[in-house]
């Protein structure tokens, strides 16, 4: 094992190559153009044997990489933003062909008005789309992911494509160290793939196919019990990554002096570290916070999440995304959680970060000031909480 002073986008290059894809669907859009750009001179160096495509947008990028899984090869693209929007009729095709493939989206603004910094924006968006959805905090856990995801869409029991998320210039362009793990522990850990869901002229099969009324729902059930299955495997994988390369992971979830906190921030993404260096600070005062950072929106963590803020007074959600006229959508899923948990908790929701928005360590104070002492159900980090006076 080696260690690089790597960004996240880099980061997570270096993990693709030790996954090995054998096709590579490329176009650029910022901020995700590092990861291909690198990949291109892996391909180049060989130190990647692949077949780099590089294609003409983001709807080719998806529809080429459905053509190289429905063929058997294990692919990769890579996207952001109003990229992702453009090739979002394609994600239904990949999921519901089943197809295991692994795509990196730079998460980033939507327009208008038009913005390339980052939010989530644009992968929330696409949470029915069928896709598993994981948000990476740092370079390390974008690299590790990398490898994790095809672990986990490939198992036969799962079956689903994989979307890994980076903050937007905030992780994929920050450098930091990164330990790069050896050929031989990658190939341990990732066997090369193999699945009978794929093209063959010994033994044909009809493969994108339409289906009516009596058959369709069937289809859907399946997809919907392989992103279920999810859940186990992810757990089965991360243990044996702590067995090979030595880190470990906490699964769908990762909590942070939740166990006695009066008061828990949850959040996603880089965030979360500033989140739990101020409740560090809460603590020194004496009040019980911590924080929850949600490493899956999909499958979501219901019971964790229940498990994890029970016994709380109060929590909120920072999140960067809003849908509009309600509220935000991790907020939305993290009320059901508790609902279906029948827990009964004052929750508030704070929305930050919008279009590349800086969120200081005196938002993250006021965040939890809020969650203390009560605001409003929604709240525009910057503007709601001045308004609300609190």
């Amino acid at each position: 094992m080696s260690r690089k002073f790597l960004s996240g986008n880099e980061a997570f290059a270096e993990g693709i190559r030790l996954a090995r894809p054998q096709v590579i669907s490329a176009y650029p859009i910022t901020p995700q153009t590092i990861v291909v750009e690198k990949l291109s001179e892996m391909v180049e160096d060989k130190s990647l044997e692949a077949e780099y495509i590089h294609v003409e947008s983001e709807h080719s990028a998806m529809s080429c990489a459905i053509g190289a899984s429905a063929a058997g090869a294990r692919a990769f693209t890579a996207t952001s933003s109003q990229g992702l929007l453009y090739m979002a009729e394609c994600l239904y095709y990949a999921s519901g062909g089943r197809f295991p493939i692994v795509m990196m989206n730079a998460d980033r603004s939507t327009a208008l008005p038009w913005n390339i910094y980052g939010d989530q924006r644009d992968s929330l968006s696409q949470l029915d789309s069928g896709w598993i959805q994981a948000y990476a905090e740092n370079a390390q856990e974008a690299l590790d992911l990398a490898l994790m995801s095809y672990r986990i869409a490939e198992d036969k029991r799962v079956s689903s494509p994989y979307m890994a998320n980076l903050d937007g210039f905030i992780l994929t362009h920050t450098y930091e160290p990164v330990d790069i793990p050896v050929r031989e522990q990658a190939d341990r850990f990732l066997p090369p793939y193999e699945t009978d869901n794929r093209i063959d002229l010994e033994s044909p099969r009809n493969m994108a196919f339409s289906a009516g009324p009596d058959t369709n729902y069937i289809f859907k059930y399946k997809e919907h019990e392989g992103m279920l299955n999810a859940r186990g495997v992810i757990e089965e994988a991360e243990k044996d990554f702590a067995e090979i390369f030595g880190r470990s992971y906490t699964g769908l979830i990762d909590s942070y002096l939740t166990h006695d906190a009066d008061y828990i921030l949850i959040t996603l993404g880089s965030i979360s570290g500033l989140c739990r260096e101020r409740a560090d600070r809460l603590r020194e005062k004496g009040i019980k916070a911590g924080v929850l950072r949600i490493r899956y929106m999909r499958p979501f963590p219901n019971e964790e999440i229940g498990e994890a803020i029970k016994n709380a007074k109060a929590f909120g959600v920072l999140e960067k995304d809003i849908s509009f006229g309600n509220e935000g959508t991790v907020f939305t899923n993290v009320n059901s959680a508790l609902h279906k948990s029948g827990l009964n908790i004052p929750g508030y929701d704070f929305i930050g970060g919008l279009g590349g928005r800086n969120i200081s360590a005196e938002d993250i104070d006021n965040v939890f000031d809020g969650i203390i002492n009560g605001t409003e159900n929604v709240n525009f980090i910057g503007i709601g909480v001045e308004q609300n006076g609190k």
